[in-house]
């Protein structure tokens, strides 16, 4: 299953011929939207929240430090990305766990650091995110993710993904305490969402692209379901596995699928692929 991200024909680009010549100077830098990515997704963001705990639990830093040190760990990273030529799935994917737990890390510095109430952050993530993606609309005339093929859409692509990260935090933290489900009802209850957003698309025909970016918010909410109900105490309605073995097992399947994928090139755009989805 696939999401085909769409964009404006090159005839009708309003930055011209010339512009456009621009953006096709390299292949796209993202994997195409299989079930091999979604499930990716959903592992990393269950290990971005497993390992922000852990991190703050035993890296003895507090938030604020493990913030520091993470970020700077992803900006290293996200310059190698920027640097390849293409899509590279040992690249891309250590990217987006980083992301995700900076993602999480910036969330939780607003709640538990600041005070700042859910409510109030959930709000600026989602004002925030709505203005990067007008912004990266204005600038590109699309927000197709198969065509991310240059520094500038590259750039508002991360930009965009970071804050659906904290956005996915605070919303998924909100609704988990007003509704007070559980951990393995508030992972059924973003599965369905995640559902209702799946039939949208391919029954009543809910654009790619926004049926793209609400599902990539919503895996957020639903991939720290899953973390906490695993790495939880069983008295706090989890298995009990911690946040070290949780992690280290959802890494390993990460690992194991990007080395399939590596290989495999199972999730790579081709440049006639990509030029297909723009007629």
């Amino acid at each position: 299953m696939t999401y085909e991200t769409s964009e404006p024909l090159p005839t009708q680009a309003a930055d011209g011929p010339t512009a456009r010549s621009r953006h096709r100077l390299r292949w796209n830098k993202v994997p195409e939207v299989t079930v091999y990515f979604w499930v990716i997704k959903v592992l990393c963001t269950t290990v971005g929240e497993t390992a922000a705990d852990l991190l703050n639990e035993k890296a003895g830093l507090g938030l604020t430090g493990v913030s520091t040190l993470m970020s700077a760990v992803l900006a290293v990273v996200l310059v190698a990305q920027f640097r390849t030529s293409g899509y590279r799935a040992g690249v891309y994917w250590p990217a987006v766990a980083l992301i995700s737990v900076v993602g999480t890390l910036i969330s939780d510095n607003l709640t538990d650091n600041m005070g700042v109430p859910l409510e109030t952050s959930t709000t600026v993530f989602a004002i925030v995110l709505a203005l990067v993606f007008i912004a990266w609309y204005r600038r590109e005339r699309t927000l197709s993710i198969h065509s991310v093929d240059s520094t500038s859409r590259e750039s508002f692509y991360w930009l965009a993904v970071l804050f659906t990260f904290a956005l996915g935090t605070a919303a998924g933290d909100l609704v988990s305490e007003r509704m007070n489900l559980g951990y393995w009802l508030s992972a059924v209850l973003f599965a369905l969402a995640i559902a209702a957003v799946a039939v949208a698309h391919f029954a009543l025909g809910l654009d790619a692209v926004w049926s793209f970016w609400i599902a990539y918010i919503l895996t957020r909410p639903l991939g720290a379901s899953l973390g906490d109900y695993l790495s939880q105490s069983t008295g706090d309605g989890g298995l009990g596995l911690g946040t070290v073995v949780t992690s280290a097992l959802f890494l390993a399947v990460i690992l194991g699928l990007v080395v399939f994928l590596s290989v495999s090139r199972k999730d790579v755009i081709e440049p006639e692929r990509a030029a297909r989805h723009t007629a």
